[in-house]
């Protein structure tokens, strides 16, 4: 296993998952447990929870983070990319996730959080359209933030009632394909970024 960059040096690469909904039976938070289902040996996928983040206040922050905005900023931190599972809400991303970006956006000890990190971007909504207008607005604020946005393959998930059990689970094996797919990308396209070729 090629270990250029790898955090950890111990030939997994780190995978950040941040899932832009809270609710428990979420159609995003069963893209999340497929991502993990599938994800390619080399790869391990862990969540960073954003429930119990505050909203963003520079009054707060001038504190000092808070212990939720600690954890987030460390767990992305530890993780050689980032995976964005979006909803889509009023034709954007969700005020939770943005609330989550705009935390990370900020340095923790001498550190950029998102700066220089892969990223890759999914989403499932009730819309025929998936979350391409959600996504479409992540793709405009990632390379802002110095992120580097995986290009493709592009996932929207749409109309999510179709493509998941009433447990919320995916039960579309085309769309499993393409997450798997998608996956094996951001696994290439972490490397490429940590040998500086990117």
């Amino acid at each position: 296993m090629d270990q250029v960059n790898d955090l950890n040096a111990d030939g997994i690469y780190e995978v950040a998952a941040i899932v832009g909904s809270l609710r428990r039976a979420s159609f995003n938070r069963g893209l999340l447990r497929a991502a993990i289902e599938v994800q390619p040996d080399g790869m391990r996928i862990t969540e960073a929870p954003i429930g119990e983040l505050p909203l963003f206040n520079e009054d707060v922050e001038g504190e000092g983070d808070p212990v939720p905005v600690q954890e987030l900023k460390a767990r992305i931190l530890a993780s050689d990319a980032v995976l964005l599972i979006t909803p889509e809400y009023n034709q954007s991303i969700s005020g939770v996730l943005k609330n989550a970006i705009d935390w990370a956006s900020r340095s923790y000890g001498a550190g950029q959080v998102l700066a220089g990190k892969p990223v890759a971007i999914l989403g499932a909504s009730a819309t025929p359209y998936g979350t391409s207008r959600a996504q479409l607005e992540l793709r405009r604020i990632l390379p802002y933030l110095s992120m580097y946005l995986l290009p493709k393959p592009e996932i929207y998930v749409g109309p999510a009632s179709q493509h998941f059990d009433e447990q919320s689970n995916l039960t579309d094996e085309q769309i499993r394909q393409r997450l798997r797919e998608q996956l094996a990308k951001l696994l290439d396209w972490t490397k490429l970024v940590a040998s500086g070729a990117a």
